[in-house]
């Protein structure tokens, strides 16, 4: 429904698409300004490409807690948790997000992983639904502004929402669910509406916003942001094919004192403390972004790669994410990258 949105904006929409939505990857304006505005006033994504899964019914619960490493059952409705997904070798399938709504009412939001085929197979014979959600539109505005930005205009209480949940209610005088989270490390909320409400929240949001300085944010300065927060991205930060949650810092998505079984469990939990690579970050000494994949060296000898990087120009500070041999991993380890 934003598409016409995004070509006024500059955006071809010709590129890659992604969950089979074509992306606004960048617009006319520069993603670096764009992600200025997202650090120090606030920036509007459209992240609809985002897969959201509905799983409802009496067994939805028990499906869900055999899919996620994290214990469902303590996730109490209005609450959302990202969980690790791994298969039967303990390794990472899927990012995930496990959105409660009710009892028996859940929402799942995924990218281009497993789970539509997993969720599928442990859902057999159980009495359960899973829909894919084709109408529902995702609009993020990130930045330090955002709630002076929405506040007035929903009767919900954003100022006390805490982060990671969410409420159903109206913005702008249209049914939303809006929850407190996002993808850039400040301050930020997601609007999800249905299509129908899509290009008017849009227009209506950043008209909203204009007085301060609120622009629309490509998916380019969406990727530049979320390095300069060093956040995960399934499967560019997960380059070894059998990653597990331990090498790339997840141990907050285990949870070691799940009674509940799920697919991986014994395996998972036997590779911690057993990594190969742990996920660091680097500060380079160049004056541009440097390639992912490029090996990372310890003199001669070879001890990581790029799985991620961007050239901050708020920091004018060339960034990368990296996976090194943990005993390289140390905060102050000098390191060369070569492509």
């Amino acid at each position: 429904m934003l598409n016409e949105r995004h070509r006024q904006l500059g955006s071809k929409l010709d590129g890659d698409t992604w969950n089979f939505m074509p992306i606004p990857w960048s617009y006319s304006s520069c993603p670096h300004d764009e992600v200025v505005a997202a650090r120090t006033r606030a920036g509007l994504y459209d992240v609809s490409a985002l897969n959201i899964v509905n799983v409802t019914g009496p067994n939805a619960e028990a499906v869900i807690d055999r899919l996620v490493t994290i214990d469902v059952t303590k996730l109490k409705p209005g609450t959302a948790r990202l969980g690790g997904e791994v298969d039967e070798s303990g390794a990472l399938v899927d990012e995930i997000m496990i959105i409660r709504d009710a009892a028996d009412r859940f929402r799942i939001s995924h990218g281009s992983g497993a789970t539509p085929k997993t969720l599928a197979a442990l859902a057999a014979g159980r009495n359960v639904t899973i829909t894919s959600d084709q109408d529902v539109h995702i609009l993020s505005l990130q930045g330090p502004v955002s709630l002076e930005v929405l506040k007035p205009h929903t009767p919900a209480d954003l100022a006390a929402l805490p982060y990671f949940n969410h409420v159903d209610t109206t913005l702008f005088g249209k049914t939303v669910t809006l929850g407190r989270g996002g993808y850039s490390g400040e301050r930020g909320y997601e609007v999800d509406c249905s299509a129908a409400d899509a290009v008017f929240l849009w227009d209506t949001i950043l008209e909203a916003g204009k007085p301060q300085g609120v622009i629309p944010c490509s998916w380019t300065a969406l990727d530049l942001t979320r390095v300069e927060g060093a956040l995960l991205f399934f499967p560019f930060e997960m380059p070894e094919g059998d990653t597990t949650p331990w090498e790339v810092n997840m141990d907050w998505a285990v949870d070691l004192d799940k009674a509940g079984d799920y697919i991986g469990k014994a395996a998972v939990l036997h590779l911690k403390g057993r990594e190969r690579v742990k996920q660091a970050g680097m500060t380079v000494l160049h004056h541009e972004a440097v390639e992912a994949g490029a090996k990372v060296y310890d003199g001669d000898t070879e001890v990581g790669v790029v799985t991620s990087a961007s050239y901050s120009r708020l920091l004018m500070q060339s960034l990368a994410m990296v996976h090194l041999k943990p005993a390289k991993s140390s905060i102050g380890t000098r390191l060369t990258i070569r492509s």
